[in-house]
C-alpha cells in the first residue's frame, strides 16, 4: 500500500474538502485510516489479500479535522473509511460483508481506466504463457518486449534468451558435435567414406540452418499470441506510475498503457567483465550463435555451464579452445560431477588455463575472425599470461534485466547487488499489483520450464480460481557438455550441509554405454550415483547421471523424486535393456552383475 501521511495544518473548509475528493478521484482504493486500529489493520489486510494497491491516508496530529470533512461528506466519522473507484463503501463491517456479498469485487471490477487487465513485461517463454493463459480466461492482456542489442549490434526476435540465443539453438550446436563424433564412430560401424576420407564442418551451413528454425519459432510466437487475442508490442517498457508504464519502439516513439496487474519476466543478459577491450573485442552467448563467421582459435573466459557448453561444442566442431577458469566448475552444481565433465572435456582436446583472470583484451588484427591478445593475471600469485585467439567468448554469468524498467517509481524492492526480485510463494512482489517470474527471482531456478510453470499457473490463479503454486523443489535439469551431466535433488555437498554426513548414503557406478564400446571409447567414463538420506527411510535427496543422452534419463527420475522415491523402490524397478537409463534404475541393485557397483557412506 502506498502510505499518505497527513500531518494536518488547519485548512479553510472548501480548501479541505478538495484534498479529500483529490484522494478519492486519483485512487482506485482509498482507505482513510489510523495505524492502530485493528479495524483499519483488517481492511487493508483484505485488499492486500486479493493483490490490490491501496492508498492509506493516516490521520495523525490534527486528523480530526479529515474525519469531521469525511462525515459531512459521507456520514461516517470512524475509521477506516473506505473509497472504490470513487464510491463511498463505509468502515470496517460494510467492507467486509460487501467482500462476503461480492459486491467488493464488482466495485473493484467496475474500473474502466485502465488499458489492459494484465501487462506481462518480457516476452520470453514465461511471458508468452503467463499473457496467453490469462487471454485464454478470458483477460485483456498485452506482452511488451525488446532487445537491446549487443555491443557488437546483435539482435533477435521474439522469444527470449531460450529459443533465440540460449537452450534451442546451444542444443542445436550441441548436436552438431555429437554428430561429428558419431561419424567418427560410423566407421567402426563399418561406414566407409571416399578415398580421402575428410569430413569437414561448414559453420555458415549450420548457423544458417539454426537460424532459419529459430525464425520459424519466432514466428510461431507471434501467430499464438494474435490467436490468443494477447496484443504484442515491440517496444521498451519502463513504469513511470505503479499503474502505468511508458513504451518506446525502436524510431523512438513513446505509448503510454495502464494495467491492473502487471508480471515482470524481463529475464537476464550476459555479464560483461568490466576490463579493457571487453566490449569492444569479446562476444557473448548472445553473439555466438548467430556469428557470421567460424570463430576459429576460441577462448572461453568463465566456468558456468554457459562457458562449459560453449567451449564443448566449439572444440567438438574442431576448433581449437581454450576455457579460463578463475575458481571452479559450475558452481552451485554437484563438484564430483562438474570435475568429472571437465576432465572428460580435457581428455578430448579441451585446454584448461585454472586459477587465472583477465585483465585486457586487445585487436592485433581485425578480421572475419580478426586475432586478439588476451593478458590474464594469476589468482594465486603476480603471474602474468598472454595468449592469441581469433575469438574470445565471455561467460562469467548473467544480470538481472530489472536496472532500467523504472521498478523504482512502481516501488518494486530489488536487490540492489544482483538485481534480483524477491516474491512470496505466489510470485507476487512487494507490491501487490506487481508479480514476477523467471530468472530475475532471487533464490529460485533460471531455467525455462520453471518460468513457463510460473507463469501459466500464476496466470490461474490471477484469473482462473486455482490455487496451484509452482514446486521449485527437485526441479531437473541438464548440462549439455560435451558428456552431458544431469541432476535433481541435492548436490553431495549441499546434502551434507543439511543432513550430515553420518546421515548420508551416496551409491554410485562407472559405468560404460553399449553405443561406446564397438567404437572403444570412453570406457568407464560415464558415472551415475544417487544421494540417500537415511533418515528419511533411503529417500532419495540427490540425483546425478554423466553420460549419454543425460536429459532424456534425468527427466524420468525427476518425476520419481517428486513422487518421493526411496532406494527400495529404485531396486524394485525393472530396466529397459539396454539401455543407460536401466543402469540407473538397476545399478543399486545388482552388485556384481552388469556393472562395477561401488557403495559409499558420504
Amino acid at each position: 500500500s502506498r502510505l499518505l501521511e497527513l500531518a494536518l495544518r488547519r485548512q479553510p473548509g472548501n480548501e479541505l474538502k478538495s484534498r479529500i475528493q483529490q484522494l478519492i478521484d486519483s485512487n482506485q482504493v482509498m482507505v482513510f485510516s489510523k495505524s492502530y486500529c485493528p479495524f483499519c489493520i483488517k481492511v487493508s489486510y483484505l485488499f492486500c489479500q486479493r493483490g490490490r494497491y491501496l492508498a492509506l491516508a493516516e490521520l495523525i496530529n490534527d486528523g480530526t479535522n479529515y474525519q469531521e470533512m469525511l462525515l459531512e461528506m459521507t456520514g461516517q466519522k470512524t475509521v477506516p473509511n473506505v473509497f472504490i473507484n470513487k464510491t463511498h463503501v463505509g468502515g470496517c463491517d460494510n467492507t467486509m460483508q460487501a467482500h462476503k456479498d461480492g459486491s467488493l469485487q464488482q466495485l473493484l471490477s467496475s474500473n474502466e481506466a485502465y488499458d489492459y487487465d494484465l501487462i506481462v513485461i518480457g516476452g520470453g517463454s514465461g511471458g508468452l504463457a503467463c499473457s496467453k493463459e490469462a487471454a485464454a480466461l478470458g483477460k485483456k492482456a498485452m506482452v511488451l518486449d525488446y532487445v537491446v542489442p549487443t555491443p557488437k549490434g546483435t539482435t533477435w526476435g521474439l522469444g527470449g534468451t531460450c529459443v533465440n540465443v540460449g537452450c534451442i539453438p546451444k542444443k542445436l550446436m550441441h548436436q552438431t558435435a555429437v554428430l561429428g563424433t558419431a561419424m567418427q564412430d560410423a566407421r567402426k560401424f563399418g561406414w566407409e567414406f571416399d578415398e580421402t576420407g575428410e569430413v569437414k564442418h561448414n559453420w555458415e551451413t549450420m548457423k544458417t540452418a539454426v537460424n532459419n528454425y529459430i525464425g520459424s519459432l519466432n514466428w510461431g510466437y507471434r501467430v499464438a499470441l494474435r490467436d490468443k487475442n494477447v496484443n504484442y508490442v515491440n517496444a521498451y517498457a519502463e513504469f513511470i506510475e505503479p499503474h502505468k508504464i511508458k513504451a518506446i519502439n525502436k524510431r523512438g516513439k513513446e505509448t503510454f498503457y495502464t494495467a491492473a496487474k502487471f508480471v515482470l519476466a524481463t529475464g537476464e543478459r550476459p555479464r560483461y567483465l568490466g576490463i579493457p577491450g571487453d566490449k569492444e573485442y569479446c562476444i557473448t552467448s548472445d553473439d555466438l550463435f548467430s556469428l557470421p563467421h567460424c570463430p576459429g582459435k576460441t577462448l572461453v573466459i568463465g566456468a558456468s555451464y554457459v562457458a562449459l557448453e560453449c567451449g564443448g561444442f566449439l572444440a567438438g566442431l574442431g576448433l581449437d579452445v581454450t576455457i579460463m577458469v578463475r575458481s571452479i566448475l559450475l558452481r552451485g552444481f554437484d563438484q564430483d560431477m562438474a570435475n568429472r565433465a571437465g576432465e572428460h572435456m580435457e581428455e578430448h582436446g579441451v585446454k584448461f588455463l585454472r586459477k587465472y583472470v583477465p585483465v585486457k583484451v586487445e585487436e592485433l588484427e581485425a578480421g572475419t575472425p580478426g586475432k586478439l591478445k588476451v593478458t590474464a593475471k594469476s589468482t594465486e600469485s603476480d603471474e602474468i599470461i598472454e595468449g592469441e585467439y581469433n575469438t574470445v567468448l565471455i561467460a562469467v554469468g548473467r544480470d538481472a534485466c530489472t536496472d532500467k524498467v523504472g521498478l523504482d517509481k512502481a516501488g518494486v524492492k530489488v536487490n540492489p547487488k544482483n538485481g534480483k526480485i524477491s516474491v512470496n510463494d505466489e510470485e507476487q512482489t512487494n507490491v501487490p499489483h506487481i508479480y514476477a517470474i523467471g530468472d530475475i527471482l532471487e533464490g529460485k531456478w533460471e531455467l525455462t520450464p520453471v518460468a513457463i510453470q510460473a507463469g501459466r499457473l500464476l496466470a490461474r490463479r490471477l484469473y482462473g480460481g486455482s490455487t496451484l503454486k509452482c514446486d521449485y523443489v527437485n526441479v531437473p535439469t541438464t548440462v549439455f557438455t560435451p558428456l552431458e551431466y544431469g541432476s535433481c535433488g541435492l548436490s553431495e555437498d549441499r546434502a551434507t550441509e543439511l543432513y550430515g554426513q553420518d546421515n548420508l548414503e551416496v551409491f554410485h557406478s562407472l559405468f560404460w554405454p553399449l553405443e561406446f564400446t564397438v567404437p572403444g571409447r570412453d570406457n568407464n567414463k560415464c558415472y551415475a550415483k544417487i544421494i540417500c538420506n537415511k533418515l528419511d527411510n533411503d529417500r532419495v535427496i540427490g540425483f546425478h547421471y554423466l553420460g549419454p543422452n543425460a536429459g532424456e534419463v534425468t527427466q524420468g527420475f525427476g518425476v520419481a523424486m517428486k513422487c518421493g522415491v526411496t532406494k527400495e523402490q529404485l531396486d524394485a524397478t525393472i530396466g529397459i535393456h539396454p539401455t543407460c537409463a536401466e543402469v540407473r534404475s538397476q545399478l543399486f541393485r545388482f552388485t556384481s552383475v552388469f556393472i562395477s557397483f561401488l557403495p559409499s557412506i558420504s
